[in-house]
């Protein structure tokens, strides 16, 4: 199978690359700031995705089966700041994705996220209504409605809290290990509550939907915790001193965006498709042996 991944050098695309090899898959993997991995099987190309026709050439060309879509603009204050080029790259760039589909008859794999919801409830089902309190969360709806109202076979996959090594900005997670590898106190919220989901763990996840194709909407993530029981577990693993990491709430923070309170997802739809996907405490394990050796 051929297949193309967008944001291929991202923090979930190289993963999903990786595996797509592993499976003995065709990958074209598109990158554009970020300078891609040297994998060997890959076809890199440096292409914009605003620049919407070069990447509809690029699919008449390659003729791919699939087009798993992991390009975005992630950065939540970043997209409230600079809403015009959040809707470019997150709005504009599906829509390019969803013609270039349409037009070599391709399934598309669009990854969303948790925050497409307002965070009142938690443990969200595929079925509940969306209602983004962010332009992050907007855009990424709007993207979904756009995969959603074409007339090409997909899969929407909503994960949680990201988290892995990264090429890029620092994420909560490689945050907490740095500050706790050299004894500094860790704040984290008690009153924010997420699903942090393992990057290598999705991106297997991600190459195993690409085979099977199931149509609708997926959510592919780990377990809820607060942001503060997560650093716990982390700090359990790195053995560092749980008494480094302290309480903090969101009315503290300084952030551009609000945040959902609890944008936490229920996964059962997909635990019952593709079994035990994604295991937490082996997942924040490896990520902190990971985290270690790249020291």
């Amino acid at each position: 199978m051929k297949v193309i991944v967008t944001g291929g050098s991202g923090q979930l695309g190289r993963e999903v690359v990786k595996h797509l090899l592993a499976r003995g898959h065709q990958v074209v993997a598109i990158h554009h700031s970020r300078e891609p991995l040297n994998m060997h099987g890959v076809k890199w190309v440096r292409l914009d995705l605003s620049n919407g026709y070069l990447f509809e050439d690029l699919v008449w060309k390659e003729k791919p089966h699939t087009i798993i879509h992991c390009a975005a603009m992630t950065d939540v204050d970043a997209c409230e700041v600079d809403k015009p080029r959040a809707w470019r790259v997150n709005v504009e760039a599906t829509r390019s994705v969803v013609r270039a589909a349409r037009a070599v008859n391709a399934h598309i794999i669009y990854v969303s996220t948790d925050y497409v919801f307002d965070g009142e409830k938690g443990m969200y089902k595929e079925a509940d209504t969306p209602s983004p309190i962010n332009f992050y969360g907007l855009t990424k709806l709007i993207g979904e409605e756009l995969v959603k109202s074409s007339d090409v076979l997909y899969t929407i996959i909503r994960p949680s809290a990201i988290f892995g090594s990264s090429a890029g900005k620092k994420g909560f997670a490689e945050y907490v290990v740095e500050r706790l590898s050299t004894g500094q106190e860790v704040r984290a919220l008690v009153d924010q509550y997420v699903s942090p989901t393992y990057n290598v763990f999705l991106g297997e996840a991600i190459a195993k939907i690409a085979e099977i194709k199931p149509l609708g909407v997926l959510h592919v993530a780990g377990d809820r915790m607060s942001r503060y029981e997560f650093a716990l577990k982390i700090a359990e693993a790195l053995g560092a001193p749980k008494t480094l990491v302290k309480e903090a709430r969101t009315q503290e923070m300084s952030w551009t965006a609000r945040r959902p309170r609890d944008s936490s997802l229920d996964t059962s739809k997909a635990r019952a498709l593709l079994g035990e996907f994604h295991d937490t405490e082996k997942a924040i394990k490896l990520f902190v042996e990971e985290s270690i050796r790249s020291k």
